[in-house]
């Protein structure tokens, strides 16, 4: 069981690396890629729709290190609180501007809300920068610091970018692709999603091998009870996200 538990908890992981790891990117490079308030909405909407979907794989995430291995959930929060409250901050301003775009018809209210979006986007990226360097480095019992921790969190952020760009490039046409294109390399644009995807499984699972999984599992009991009902809800998980966008919409501007 608990073997099956860590292999949940990779799952939901790194479904949201991935997954919202794209939206994120797309965000951080939102004033490159849109250059007036109708380019930006355009940038927005290529994501907008999936955003709040690829959020509910951090959720699960949550909640499985929560209810599977609950004693390593509190030393992280307690090790790493600095950066899950930087992480938390950029994630709320980040929504807020998505959220609030749409609500008024004006421009100063756009830019007001575009920049949030990318001053959030930023915050999340360097924060699971952050958070990474200190796992990586220290397996989680304090936040790393130095030059070698801001070398790590930049690391982390430019691949965010780079996969915010690949994804952008499929999702956009016209001279907004070209924009994306032209900031991601010469590379296929699938090839390159690829590759930046594989970047972020690599960098996933390597958090999870430098933290004691198997010997901060809840007890047997516990986890005969869990597992069998998340692996039931995981069947049913891609039709609960299978409609993400209802309710969404963007400002016209």
């Amino acid at each position: 069981m608990d073997v099956i538990a860590v292999a949940l908890l990779t799952f939901f992981a790194v479904g949201y690396f991935v997954l919202a790891g794209a939206d994120i990117g797309v965000g951080m490079v939102l004033p490159f890629l849109g250059r007036r308030p109708g380019e930006r909405r355009l940038v927005i909407a290529s994501f907008g729709p999936f955003f709040l979907a690829n959020e509910v794989w951090l959720v699960g995430t949550a909640g499985l290190l929560v209810g599977f291995f609950p004693n390593l959930e509190g030393k992280l929060l307690t090790g790493l609180f600095p950066a899950v409250v930087c992480l938390l901050l950029g994630w709320i301003c980040r929504d807020l501007g998505l959220w609030l775009r749409g609500r008024m018809n004006a421009r100063p209210w756009w830019w007001c809300c575009d920049a949030a979006i990318v001053a959030g986007s930023w915050t999340v990226a360097l924060s699971w920068g952050w958070i990474a360097a200190s796992v990586l480095g220290q397996s989680s019992a304090a936040v790393a610091s130095g030059p070698g921790t801001v070398l790590a969190a930049l690391t982390v952020a430019s691949l965010f970018v780079l996969h915010g760009l690949a994804y952008a490039t499929l999702r956009l046409s016209g001279e907004l692709r070209s924009r994306a294109r032209a900031l991601s390399g010469p590379a296929g644009e699938v090839r390159t999603y690829i590759l930046t995807s594989a970047g972020l499984v690599a960098l996933t699972v390597g958090m999870g091998f430098r933290l004691p999984l198997l010997d901060s599992a809840a007890d047997s009991a516990t986890l005969q009870l869990l597992v069998p009902a998340v692996v039931l809800l995981t069947h049913a998980f891609p039709a609960a996200v299978a409609n993400p966008g209802s309710g969404w919409s963007v400002a016209a501007g």
